[in-house]
Formats: structure tokens, C-alpha cells, sequence
């Protein structure tokens, strides 16, 4: 299994402040995208229900962090788990 950390920021928890792959500066829009399914119920500058949707690899990225399909796919889940954070208003 990859070694991965992922260690969202405090006061921003819809931002990674750490994310490596096997010691390696890794890059979350590799995995997925970050959005706010809720911004209509949300005052401005907060969000009403953040997500993350991880997305299908590419071969070039599972190269770029030599890690297999499970192992994206496991990474990819913790990040859901890390950065679905729903109402927010830290940015207020």
C-alpha cells in the first residue's frame, strides 16, 4: 500500500495543508474536484454543503505516483472522507 498523508488545514478544512504520496508532494485535482453543492443556501463567502467527487485515473497519473488502480482508488476515498466538509463558513 502507497504511504499517504493527508492533513487538511484548521481553519480551511476544504484544503490540504499536507498531501504526499510515497514521500512525494502529491496534488488533489489529480484525484478529483472540490465544489459546494449548497452554495444557494450558504451567506457569501461560506459554503452551504462542500464536496469532493473523486474521478476515474488516467494511466499517466497512476505513473506519476506509481501506485496501482485500488491503491488511487483508496487514496481518492480518504480525500472524499477528508474534504467533504458541508456547511462551512470559515471564509466568512
Amino acid at each position: 500500500m502507497a504511504e499517504v498523508v493527508i492533513k487538511p488545514y484548521h481553519a480551511l478544512p476544504c484544503s490540504l495543508e499536507t498531501f504526499t504520496i510515497n514521500g512525494m508532494d502529491a496534488d488533489e485535482s489529480d484525484f478529483g474536484d472540490g465544489c459546494d453543492r449548497g452554495s444557494e443556501n450558504a451567506e457569501d463567502y461560506a459554503c452551504g454543503d462542500w464536496t469532493f467527487e473523486s474521478r476515474m485515473p488516467s494511466q499517466q497519473i497512476l505513473d506519476k505516483y506509481k501506485i496501482s488502480l485500488q491503491e488511487y482508488s483508496e487514496i481518492a476515498d480518504q480525500l472524499v472522507t477528508e474534504l467533504c466538509v458541508g456547511s462551512c463558513g470559515w471564509c466568512v
